[in-house]
């Protein structure tokens, strides 16, 4: 077996016979594709022959030469030899003569060897290389002109004196016809010059300038919309024209395309943050397509980054107020521009607040928000306001709020209160608080058996691990942030604004942002560490006795004290006695002028103050307050009478014994004292709301209606009942609800229809029945021209003066 194995197999009849059939198409192939590369080569040859010896005709031949041959004795000898061994002319036969002239007519006499029989085709040898470098030197005519050479001084060298030569310049007559021609061109021009176009021309020409600048902008906007992965580079095209040169329309096109920009980045920006890629990321082999989303996304973020460049330069210019070298912008122009450039600024703050550069679009928001222009101030805190409002999480917040304290404190808290007003639009409404228990309870040093049995084993802890994993998968498939971090960037933004907020109540206790810091605390009071909480008082208090509060500032320290006590406030034992005088003091310095608005904020007060602390607040409290509250309805605005009158109502259901202030009768000893600003001691059991009956005919129908509600006894039911879009409103509801800012009533006031239309007098029916007299005697009489005599009547009218007398 082993022997036939290795025996090889002796291949068939019908095999070999393929085999030589295909050797022998394959020689025949070889020997085709030999002859024809044969004769390619041979025409190639006779083809560099023939333009030789075009060359040669042209041109004496020079001798050839071997460039190896360098040294001159052993060129000189071999020439000699040549000598020696070519045969005279009279030496030779007939038929060699013949055959030189022959070999003479030919195109391969000068590149062949004489002395070889071989044809032309055959390999060329080593020394016929340097024919074809020679052939390809190019060569010089003899008809060209011979340079002139100017001698110049030779230079004196260690190896000897060098001459100097330097070619003499050849006029050219016809570059001198072609000047001169020029120069007639340009006098031409010179005498017919620009005619000057009119002010409706120029109009026209600018508006079709600028018609073809917005078809431009409309056409590169609409294709990157249209496919922004293909088209980004067109962004780049688009920026471009924030440089228009054209001083017709430059400031228009350059506002077009900041806005049209920054409507694009709010198109096609996406959802997420772009990262820079890493060396690891940029070396792997990715797919087309997502080749094709990187660059997109590099693309988008440089262009980015440049069109907030752009307008940061344009704000900067408008700031210091310098003329460019191009001169293309006025002076003027440069606020337009500066206000475009803001109001993109404040859409792309609100619209990309998760995108790339977001910061740095704070950074040039927040010092505007101070700015010395109005509007451009405004437009700023309005863009944080909203970002504010809509920002769920709180990341965005955070950063502003960072920004706006250091730059708040950076200017010594010299800025605009709007500025602080912001604060008051922040979403937070809980903070991570600390536990009193984990504080003051150490912990444990040894394990109970519970305990114990709660920690886990090897393969419990591996179950939890994958628990956990497939939990956070789930929240990033939800999109859903966690309410924990939520609570971290909350309880970090507010702890900032505290900060603010007691710096300012410390180091600027006169600063114009003292308002919005008390409205603000006023606010967020329910959020402070109770820590804070005697001192904020005392603070507060201080404030109200120094005097340099307006009322309004005082009424924000009142709220705040009470927003404080009403929350974590509870645990302390403070009496705020000295705030409720304050306010019960304060009452009477509203009216129905500029200081209206301010009863909102006591409306408010009274809520925290009265009803919310009801187990706290006396029965004299109560009735001095009610008292005091009826008498300040009869001198302000309608809306505020209601949302007195509102609140009076809800007193008088929180404490039902202030019904005794309806009877005429007098309960207890004393005299009612209204001047007394202490609400405990002003007797005011002993008085009665005789001001309802005033309200009662008061010209607002809706106070007409609460007045007669509150002398029936604030009846829940029955026909002096009120209605429920009344009943179930807050007082300080009605107070927006039936607000007099737009100067119309509201509800509109009903025209008195007069019953007796006969007995109006009309017309002449005002006037005297004498002087209707004189006066038709006077119309009726001929104009005449007389003297005027001025005296005569002076004279007659002081005789019947004293007759009279």
């Amino acid at each position: 077996m082993k022997a036939r194995r290795n025996k090889k197999q002796i291949p068939s009849f019908r095999k070999l016979l393929k085999t030589s059939k295909v050797k022998l198409e394959n020689k025949l192939k070889n020997k085709q594709f030999k002859q024809q590369s044969t004769l390619k080569k041979y025409r190639k040859e006779q083809r560099k022959l023939r333009q030789a010896v075009k060359d040669a005709v042209s041109k004496k031949p020079i001798p050839l030469e071997d460039p190896r041959e360098k040294q001159p004795g052993k060129r000189i000898e071999r020439e000699e030899e040549e000598e020696e061994e070519a045969l005279p002319l009279d030496m030779m036969d007939e038929d060699d003569l013949q055959l030189m002239r022959d070999l003479g007519q030919t195109a391969s006499f000068l590149t062949r060897d004489l002395s070889s029989s071989e044809p032309v085709h055959v390999k060329k040898r080593k020394h016929e290389r340097i024919i074809e470098k020679y052939e390809k030197i190019p060569r010089t005519l003899q008809t060209a002109p011979e340079k002139e050479l100017i001698h110049l001084l030779p230079i004196k060298d260690k190896s000897g004196i060098i001459p100097q030569t330097r070619e003499k310049p050849v006029t050219d007559n016809n570059q001198d016809e072609e000047d001169e021609e020029d120069l007639e061109l340009e006098e031409e021009i010179i005498e017919d010059p620009i005619r000057e176009l009119t002010l409706e021309e120029h109009l026209i020409e600018r508006r079709k300038k600028l018609q073809e600048k917005k078809m431009h902008i409309a056409a590169l906007a609409s294709a990157i919309l249209s496919d922004p992965e293909s088209n980004i580079k067109k962004l780049k095209e688009l920026r471009s024209m924030l440089m228009e040169q054209d001083p017709d329309v430059a400031v228009t096109v350059r506002k077009l395309v900041i806005v049209s920009l920054m409507e694009l980045f709010k198109d096609i920006t996406p959802s997420y943050k772009i990262r820079p890629l890493t060396e690891a990321e940029k070396s792997t082999k990715i797919r087309k397509e997502t080749q094709k989303l990187r660059e997109f996304e590099e693309g988008l973020v440089s262009q980015y980054k440049f069109y907030l460049e752009n307008l940061e330069q344009m704000i900067k210019d408008w700031k210091q107020r310098k003329l460019k070298k191009s001169n293309v912008v006025s002076l003027k122009a440069y606020k337009g521009l500066a206000e475009v450039a803001v109001k993109s600024l404040c859409e792309l703050l609100v619209a990309l607040s998760h995108f790339n550069f977001h910061n740095n679009i704070i950074v040039l928001i927040v010092p505007l928000m101070n700015d010395v222009s109005k509007s451009i101030s405004e437009m700023c805190c309005e863009a944080v306001k909203k970002l504010f409002k809509q920002d769920k999480l709180g990341q965005a917040s955070l950063g502003v709020i960072k920004v706006i304290s250091g730059f708040v404190k950076g200017r010594n808290y010299e800025v605009r209160p709007e500025m602080l007003k912001t604060f008051l639009c922040l979403r937070i409404k809980e903070v991570e608080v600390k536990k009193d228990t984990e504080d003051i309870n150490k912990p444990k040093k040894f394990m109970t058996f519970k305990e114990k049995r709660k920690t886990l084993s090897r393969m419990q802890r591996k179950w939890k691990k994958a628990e956990e994993k497939l939990e956070r998968e789930l929240l990033e498939a939800e999109a859903s942030e966690s309410t924990e971090k939520k609570l971290k960037l909350h309880t970090e933004t507010l702890n900032i604004v505290f900060v603010t907020y007691f710096r300012i109540l410390k180091k600027a206790q006169r600063s114009p942002l003292l308002p919005a810091v008390l409205e603000g605390l006023a606010k967020f009071a329910h959020l402070i560490n109770v820590e804070f909480f005697d001192d904020l008082l005392v603070v507060l208090h201080t404030l109200i006795e120094s005097g340099d509060l307006s009322y309004q500032e005082s009424l924000h320290c009142v709220q705040t004290a009470f927003h404080i006590l009403s929350g974590q406030g509870d645990v302390l034992n403070i009496d705020p006695m000295k705030f409720y005088t304050h306010l019960y003091k304060t009452l009477f310095k509203l009216h129905a002028g500029a200081t209206n608005e301010g009863v909102e904020i006591v409306l408010q007060c009274l809520d925290v103050m009265l009803t919310k602390r009801r187990k706290q607040v006396s029965q004299q409290r109560a009735l001095a307050f009610i008292k005091r509250l009826c008498t300040l309805a009869l001198h302000v605005l309608p809306n505020a009478s209601i949302g007195i009158l509102a609140t009076n109502r809800i007193l008088m259901h929180t404490f039902p014994k202030t019904d005794l202030l309806l009877d005429n009768e007098s309960q207890g000893s004393g005299v009612f004292l209204p001047e007394l600003d202490e609400p405990e001691y002003c007797n005011a059991q002993n008085t009665a709301l005789w001001e309802l009956h005033a309200l009662r005919r008061h010209y607002h129908p809706i106070v007409q209606r609460f007045a007669a509600h509150l002398i029936a006894g604030a009846p829940s039911e029955g026909s002096e009942a009120l209605k429920p879009e009344l009943s179930r409103r807050s007082a300080t509801e009605l107070f927006e609800t039936y607000s007099m800012a737009a100067m119309t009533f509201n509800p509109p006031v009903q025209s008195s229809s007069s019953k007796r239309k006969d007995e109006v007098l009309q017309g002449d029916a005002f006037l005297n029945e004498d002087l209707n007299q004189l006066i038709k005697r006077h119309c009726s009489e001929v104009a005449t021209h007389l003297p005027l005599d001025f005296s005569r009547y002076s004279t007659t009218s002081l005789q019947r003066r004293f007759v009279f007398k």
